[in-house]
C-alpha cells in the first residue's frame, strides 16, 4: 500500500465514521477525525495483528486509552476484517456490542476503555508481562491529551521507565482540545516532551496527519534501548471537515442533515483530488 493509498483510505474512513455517527445520532466526532490517520498507519503498516492472529500470544497489542473516539477504531477494524462492516449499522442501538467506548465483546479490541487515564496503566502491565515472559510482542496505546490531567498516567509512566519497557509505545493525539476547551487553559500540559523525558521516556514528535511521517516514526520504535517510547502526534481535532476542525463543541456532536451533506461533499472533493495524485 502506497502513501497515497493510505491517504485515500483515511478519507474513506472519515466518510464512514461520520456516516455511522449520523445514523446512530451519537458519537465523538472531533476526536475520531483527529486520530483516524494514526489508526490507519498502525493497522495497515505497523501492528503485527490480524483477525487470524488476534488470539495468538505473539500478536502485538493495541489499547485505545482515549476510548471515546471509538468510531475511528470501529471503521478501521471493520476494514481490516475483524468483523463485518454491516455490524456498525447497530452502533449505539439497544443490545448492540458496538457502544460508545471500546469493549472486548467486539472482536479485535484488547481492553475495555473509556475511563480516562486507564489505558496507559493497562498497556504498561501488558508490556511488563511480555518482558517477564521473554515475549517478542509490542504494546501500543493511544492517549488523548486531555486525559493527561489524570495522575494515573504519570504513575504508569514512572513504572514503564523503571522496568525499562522498550516494548511499549504510547502515541499522544495532541490536538490541544478537550471537552471544555483548550488543554492549556483547562490544565496546562506543556512542556510535554521535557516532562516525559524527565520521567525516563524517549520522545519524538510527528505530524499526526502525515502518513509517511507517522510510519517512519512508528517504525523507529524503540527510540532507545530500555526506555519506553512516546510519539507526540500533532493533530487537528475534526481533521478533514472544515467546519468541525479545531472547534471544541465537536468533541461530542452529531452533524445535522445539512452539515452531514456538507461534510461528505468536502470529503468527496478531497477523495477526487487524492485519486489524481
Amino acid at each position: 500500500m502506497t502513501v497515497n493509498e493510505l491517504k485515500i483510505k483515511s478519507i474513506e474512513y472519515r466518510r464512514r465514521l461520520l456516516t455511522y455517527i449520523e445514523k446512530a445520532n451519537a458519537g465523538h466526532t472531533g476526536g475520531s477525525l483527529s486520530c483516524v490517520d494514526i489508526l490507519n498507519v498502525l493497522y495497515n503498516r505497523i501492528l503485527n495483528v490480524s483477525p487470524e492472529t488476534f488470539k495468538d500470544p505473539g500478536r502485538d497489542r493495541y489499547v485505545q486509552s482515549k476510548g471515546h473516539s471509538v468510531e475511528a477504531l470501529y471503521v478501521v477494524l471493520a476494514d481490516r476484517g475483524f468483523f463485518p462492516e454491516s455490524d456498525l449499522e447497530t452502533l449505539c442501538r439497544f443490545g448492540s456490542h458496538y457502544v460508545g467506548h471500546p469493549t472486548r465483546k467486539v472482536n479485535g479490541i484488547e481492553q475495555n476503555t473509556g475511563a480516562l487515564g486507564h489505558g496507559l496503566p493497562i498497556a504498561v502491565g501488558m508490556a511488563l508481562a511480555g518482558k517477564k515472559d521473554g515475549a517478542s510482542y509490542r504494546v501500543f496505546t493511544l492517549l488523548g491529551d486531555g486525559e493527561l490531567a489524570e495522575g494515573s498516567n504519570w504513575e504508569a509512566s514512572m513504572a514503564a521507565a523503571h522496568y525499562g519497557l522498550d516494548n511499549l509505545t504510547a502515541i499522544l493525539d495532541r490536538n490541544t482540545l478537550q471537552i471544555t476547551g483548550r488543554t492549556e487553559d483547562v490544565c496546562g500540559l506543556e512542556p510535554l516532551t521535557e516532562k516525559f523525558r524527565a520521567f525516563g521516556w524517549s520522545v519524538r514528535e510527528t505530524d499526526g496527519h502525515d502518513h509517511a511521517d507517522l510510519e517512519r516514526t512508528l517504525r523507529a520504535v524503540p527510540f532507545e534501548p530500555d526506555r519506553p517510547s512516546l510519539v507526540i502526534a500533532r493533530t487537528v481535532k475534526g481533521k478533514g471537515v472544515s467546519f468541525i476542525e479545531d472547534v471544541a463543541k465537536w468533541h461530542h456532536g452529531v452533524p445535522s442533515d445539512e452539515e452531514f451533506e456538507r461534510a461528505l461533499a468536502e470529503l468527496d472533493r478531497a477523495m477526487a483530488a487524492a485519486c489524481k495524485e
